[in-house]
């Protein structure tokens, strides 16, 4: 049998500039702190870095998923392949995670939004891998906001160069959603250090040799804590003590007791962890270890949300490849008695379109995210910078959420534009779906996103911050008034009066009926999510109009696809929100 071979990774250099003007980038480059960066400059740095993605950082993706990262329990070890140590080790010598750390602390001082493009070329060429570096990035965030003096100067730029890597230690058997059960304890020494001991679970790259360094953070409970996630404090806890020239020290009493045998991401160790009176460091205030946590964490949920369109763009390229080539059965546009290629059968045209639209609108939405936070982390304190946060904040849910879930649909549609192939692993496009479906559960399930996004971002101040959205949305649209836009925008504006009378609803179940909330949040985020895509997508292909770009007429038939596709149905799927809980009864007690 003829297997046609996996199809290489070509990183979309082009479609993300055009995104990131869709996002913000204009705005951020008028900042003072990056008067030295300019789309020159941008471009530059995705070309180079996109030729790395392509080559050595894809060069393992394969091997990762086939060969796996190993465990010896001997002598507690985890080996991951060669061809992982070679890119990781270019990833350094290249200075790629310093891109975004301010230029005071060595960095290069780009806005973060640059580096997540470099994010999401990575974790395209391989996803294994590039957990490592995500884990890293969120160590790096933590300290830069809740480290001591002490903790930056000897561990911020180990970590920024990728010499050390970071981890996140939160999970343990009895407390996975629910934070409070943990039980790992961090006692006091008197030599103002703290004794670790208890056991993590699902720790990405909690061990491994890629580094010299591992710098473990690490939720624990200090004797005599309040009860809940009220008592949990945030420690450093280094594979190795570092002393205080910063030269390593000996080894610290944290080790990997096994790592998991998974559906996918077969190439990222994840570990289970133990602490044996670990030497640790605390982390911001005692007992405020989950507003310290969730600095990494939302920092994480963003990185996974990525994720999304970054495996669902391979999982495009290689089905429209293969679509291209695969003749099969005779097109009814076909003048020809031979067989056509398969992206002339609307229905494959209509898979490659959904994928790749919802790829574009996944990307836009995490894109827009990352804009408000460099906006809201380099503006001074008042009400602009309020506002960028607010909007970070209620983005983050659905920038994770849903765009990770057109992500594994996306992956799934791959496999069925392959047909019978796409079932046979030698093909590749199997593993893009395997390594999809972690994105939807790790950094909190889409389920508790969607909670977190009903019962926690919308009723803010009455729901003010959802509302001021919405209405960005329609004045936005108003400007977009081309002739070809105006189903695609009338569709959209649909949309967003459906959303708006579901947000309401949903406002007053939050507190009157929560059931019946919780019974409508993962549709509502879904409905969130078509609704910020589509007008993203207008406005994607409004400005290629504007900067006259090659794929500007094309833009705007995605944009109208999308809008037909996604937008269209919301009456519908307001009305199955709002039916309530009384839907489940089958299944209540």
């Amino acid at each position: 049998m003829n297997v046609p071979a996996p199809t290489p990774y070509r990183a979309p250099v082009d479609e993300v500039m055009l995104a990131l003007e869709v996002a913000g980038l204009s705005e951020l480059l008028e900042l003072d702190v990056f008067a030295h960066v300019d789309r020159d400059a941008i471009r530059s740095v995705l070309d180079e870095f996109a030729r790395l993605a392509e080559g050595e950082i894809a060069s393992g993706d394969r091997v990762g998923d086939v060969a796996h990262s190993t465990f010896d329990p001997a002598s507690g070890e985890v080996s991951a392949p060669a061809e992982f140590a070679r890119a990781y080790e270019r990833y350094v010598e290249g200075g790629w995670g310093a891109l975004q750390i301010p230029s005071a602390l060595g960095g290069g001082g780009f806005p973060t939004l640059i580096a997540t493009v470099l994010q999401e070329f990575f974790a395209s060429a391989n996803l294994a891998l590039s957990l490592n570096i995500v884990l890293t990035l969120g160590a790096i965030e933590a300290l830069l906001q809740w480290g001591s003096d002490e903790q930056r100067a000897l561990y911020l730029t180990k970590l920024a160069t990728g010499e050390w890597s970071g981890t996140m230690n939160l999970t343990e058997a009895q407390a996975g959603s629910d934070l409070g059960e943990i039980r790992t304890l961090a006692t006091a020494r008197e030599d103002g250090t703290w004794s670790l001991s208890g056991t993590k679970i699902f720790i990405t790259w909690g061990e491994h040799t890629l580094s010299s360094n591992i710098v473990h953070l690490v939720l624990a409970r200090t004797p005599d804590a309040p009860p809940g996630t009220k008592g949990l404090s945030l420690f450093l806890v280094p594979k190795f003590l570092v002393a205080a020239n910063g030269e390593l020290a000996e080894r610290n009493a944290v080790r990997a007791l096994s790592i998991e045998h998974k559906l996918g991401i077969h190439g990222s160790p994840t570990c289970v962890m133990e602490f044996d009176h670990a030497t640790g460091f605390l982390v911001g205030p005692l007992h405020g270890g989950m507003k310290a946590m969730f600095t990494m964490m939302n920092n994480a949920r963003l990185a996974i949300g990525l994720e999304g369109p970054a495996v669902a763009e391979r999982a495009y390229q290689h089905a429209y490849e293969y679509a291209t080539t695969r003749t099969q059965g005779r097109a009814t546009s076909s003048s020809t008695a031979t067989n056509s290629p398969i992206i002339e059968h609307p229905d494959v045209q209509r898979m490659l379109l959904t994928m790749s639209t919802s790829t574009q609108a996944a990307r836009l939405l995490i894109y827009r995210a990352v804009a408000h936070k460099d906006l809201a982390h380099q503006l001074g304190d008042g009400p602009l910078r309020e506002h960028h946060q607010e909007m970070v904040d209620l983005l983050t849910p659905v920038a994770k959420a849903w765009s990770t879930d057109r992500g594994l649909e996306a992956a799934s549609t791959a496999i069925q534009v392959f047909g019978g192939m796409g079932f046979i692993e030698e093909t590749g496009i199997a593993q893009r779906l395997r390594d999809a479906r972690i994105t939807t559960i790790y950094e909190g399930t889409n389920g508790i996103q969607s909670i977190d996004l009903a019962f926690r971002k919308i009723p803010r101040q009455g729901g003010a911050h959802a509302r001021e959205l919405f209405d960005e949305i329609r004045q936005s649209l108003a400007k977009h008034d081309e002739p070809a836009l105006r189903h695609a925008t009338s569709l959209v504006l649909g949309a967003l009066d459906v959303l708006e009378t579901t947000t309401t609803w949903m406002i007053e179940a939050v507190t009157n009926a929560p059931d019946d909330a919780l019974a409508g949040a993962t549709l509502y985020q879904r409905l969130f999510g078509d609704v910020v895509g589509g007008w993203l997508m207008i406005a994607r292909a409004a400005r290629a109009a504007l900067l006259a770009r090659p794929e500007a007429a094309r833009a705007l038939d995605e944009a109208t696809f999308f809008a037909i596709e996604f937008c269209g149905p919301a009456t519908a799927l307001g009305a199955v929100i709002t039916s309530g809980a009384k839907r489940l009864a089958p299944l209540r007690p």
